[in-house]
C-alpha cells in the first residue's frame, strides 16, 4: 500500500545531486510531489526534503540506493506521523475586497492569515500550514476573487529529539 513519505537527505553542495536524484526517481517511476533544498544546522551541509507517495519496500530500497549510489551523508525516510511539516502560501486578492467586506477579517483571523503587502489593486496574504489547510484556504478565497496564489514545497523536522550529526 502506498503512503506519503518524506525523504530527508544530507549532502555537501553537489552540483549534480539533483540530476542524479531525478534520474533515479525517473528510472523507478517515482513522482516527486515536493522538493526543497536548504542550508541546515551543520556548516557546509545541505538538507534536501523530498515528498513522495510510495510503498514502504520501495522507500527502503530507494533510501539505501540514495546513500550508496549518490553518495550522500545520510538519507532518512519518515511517515507524516513521525515529522512536523509545513508549507507557506501567498495569496493575491483584490484590495477592495479587504477594505469593503467585513467577512474577510473573520476569515483572516480564523485561518491565521497575515497581510504581507497592500497595494492599490491587490493585497498579498501569507499562510502557513499543511497541504490540506492550504487547499482549504485556496477554496475559501476563490469565490472572493483570488487573483493568484503560490505555495512552497514541504519543510519538515523529525519529532525525534535527535538531529543529524556528521
Amino acid at each position: 500500500m502506498k503512503n506519503e513519505f518524506t525523504l530527508t537527505i544530507y549532502s555537501e553542495d553537489q552540483i549534480r545531486l539533483i540530476s542524479k536524484l531525478s534520474s533515479m526517481f525517473l528510472r523507478k517511476q517515482i513522482q516527486i510531489l515536493s522538493l526543497n533544498m536548504s542550508i541546515c544546522q551543520i556548516e557546509n551541509m545541505y538538507r534536501h526534503t523530498i515528498l513522495i507517495n510510495e510503498t514502504l519496500d520501495q522507500v527502503i530500497n530507494l533510501t539505501a540506493q540514495i546513500e550508496k549510489v549518490i553518495e550522500v551523508y545520510k538519507c532518512y525516510y519518515s511517515l507524516n506521523e513521525e515529522i512536523v511539516f509545513k508549507q507557506t502560501a501567498l495569496f493575491k486578492i483584490p484590495t477592495a475586497l479587504v477594505m469593503q467586506d467585513p467577512e474577510t477579517e473573520v476569515l483572516f483571523k480564523e485561518n491565521d492569515l497575515k497581510i504581507s503587502e497592500i497595494q492599490k489593486e491587490y493585497t498579498v496574504l501569507q499562510a502557513i500550514g499543511t497541504d490540506d489547510e492550504i487547499v482549504y484556504l485556496t477554496e475559501k478565497l476563490k469565490p472572493l476573487g483570488l487573483i493568484e496564489f503560490v505555495k512552497s514545497s514541504r519543510i519538515a523536522l523529525s519529532k525525534s529529539d535527535k538531529g543529524f550529526c556528521v
